[in-house]
């Protein structure tokens, strides 16, 4: 994880707050093993990223942003945000896709990108696993080619006696054209034990410990496929 990675949704919270009705939030914070795995490459890759999420439904369909920041020894390194809102149609699976993504890096701003489109959301009546497809056009501002598409795909998976594991991440594939090629491929599948899910535990503890692994190939200016995987801690909020 770090500072240019789009940590798109995590379902387990969203389908969580349509049950209830309620917001749902959570913090994490990871850290990376980039630079240890990578030492040519990621030399300088921070070692630690928090993320801010936040999902809240409503009458007309759902709001999601999250904030990615990264931290060196010297503070903040970069910071990278996404806000998204699904317009919902009544006892459809489908909704309408509108989304702005943006930030900062190195010093160096990243292009403010926007999408727009489909989305196709499947969760099993007990909301213990699901999953979207998202189908979108992307434009991306003051790029040599602004015009581009990205497909994505999130799921969920909860397991384990009372949901005391969870499985879940995203991946997304789009055209952007760069040195390294014309198309990027992005994954973070992340795996989680919830400690309120243990015997003796409250369960107002919602403390989880993980983590995920990052799957890139051509990202970031960077050519060909890399692997890294982070240490984790979540807490979710109510």
């Amino acid at each position: 994880m770090n500072g240019f990675s789009r940590l798109i949704t995590m379902f387990i919270t969203m389908t969580a707050a349509y049950a209830s009705g309620s917001v749902a939030q959570n913090v994490q914070l990871h850290y990376d093993f980039g630079s240890a795995l990578y030492d040519k490459d990621y030399a300088s890759r921070p070692v630690l990223t928090s993320t801010v999420e936040m999902f809240k439904p409503d009458a007309w369909g759902s709001t999601f942003f999250f904030i990615d920041m990264d931290y060196t020894a010297y503070g903040i390194s970069s910071g990278y945000w996404e806000i998204a809102r699904e317009f919902s149609f009544k006892h459809s699976p489908f909704s309408l896709h509108v989304e702005y993504n943006g930030g900062l890096a190195y010093y160096f701003g990243l292009n403010n990108a926007y999408l727009g489109g489909g989305t196709y959301t499947y969760n099993n009546v007990d909301f213990s696993r699901g999953f979207s497809l998202s189908a979108m056009y992307k434009y991306i501002q003051k790029h040599e080619e602004p015009h581009n598409f990205q497909l994505t795909a999130t799921w969920y998976l909860n397991f384990g006696a009372d949901g005391l594991f969870t499985f879940s991440g995203f991946a997304d594939w789009w055209r952007e054209k760069s040195v390294v090629g014309d198309f990027v491929f992005l994954a973070e599948p992340q795996f989680w034990l919830n400690l309120n899910r243990l015997k003796r535990i409250d369960d107002n503890f919602r403390l989880s410990i993980g983590g995920e692994v990052e799957l890139t190939n051509d990202f970031a200016m960077r050519n060909g496929f890399y692997a890294i995987p982070t240490l984790g801690i979540k807490w979710t909020f109510n």
